[in-house]
């Protein structure tokens, strides 16, 4: 496997981190000797997208907030992921601005009162949209992976969707499932 390949596992990103932790992203990468980082490129309340909607349990159209970022490894363009929130959890929250979270967003939804208990993760394959070439530094040839991510709370109710963009050629996705 080539050393530019990134191998991903999700459970990292679910779980709230301890107030001494920095976010999952940057700690996961320093581990393997490599730099995360990130880049918020819009965040605040939107129309939610049909599929979003859906998810969340809202009318498609309805507010929504959304976090747009650029995650980088070593500076290159790894991933382009939008989360969306429902608004009556993440507006006037700092989920809806553009500053870095300390912990996460998911260490502040714990904060909130906002847990999650289930995570259901949907993966596909594509070709980029012009956006997503642009953003990733791709040709519109080069294959993406595309994963969508609802998170639940104990009562069954969305407390975020992850619509995540990645480079094909730059990915690995690695489920481990403990049974029993």
């Amino acid at each position: 496997m080539s050393a530019s390949r990134w191998i991903s596992t999700s459970m990292p990103y679910l779980t709230p981190r301890e107030q001494e932790q920095g976010d999952a992203w940057s700690t996961d990468a320093a581990a393997k000797g490599r730099r995360g980082s990130q880049r918020i490129i819009h965040a605040g309340e939107a129309p939610a997208p049909a599929e979003v909607a859906l998810l969340l349990g809202v009318q498609q159209g309805e507010p929504v907030v959304v976090r747009r970022r650029l995650i980088l490894l070593d500076d290159e363009p790894n991933e382009l992921t939008d989360t969306y929130y429902p608004a009556a959890i993440a507006r006037g929250t700092p989920l809806a601005g553009t500053a870095k979270i300390r912990g996460g967003a998911v260490t502040l939804l714990a904060e909130l009162g906002h847990v999650g208990a289930l995570v259901r993760e949907d993966v596909t394959a594509g070709l980029p949209v012009e956006e997503e070439q642009e953003a990733l530094r791709l040709a519109e040839t080069d294959p993406v992976l595309r994963l969508t991510r609802l998170t639940l709370d104990r009562e069954d109710r969305p407390i975020q969707v992850d619509r995540m963009v990645m480079p094909a050629q730059r990915q690995q996705l690695r489920y481990e499932i403990r049974i029993g």
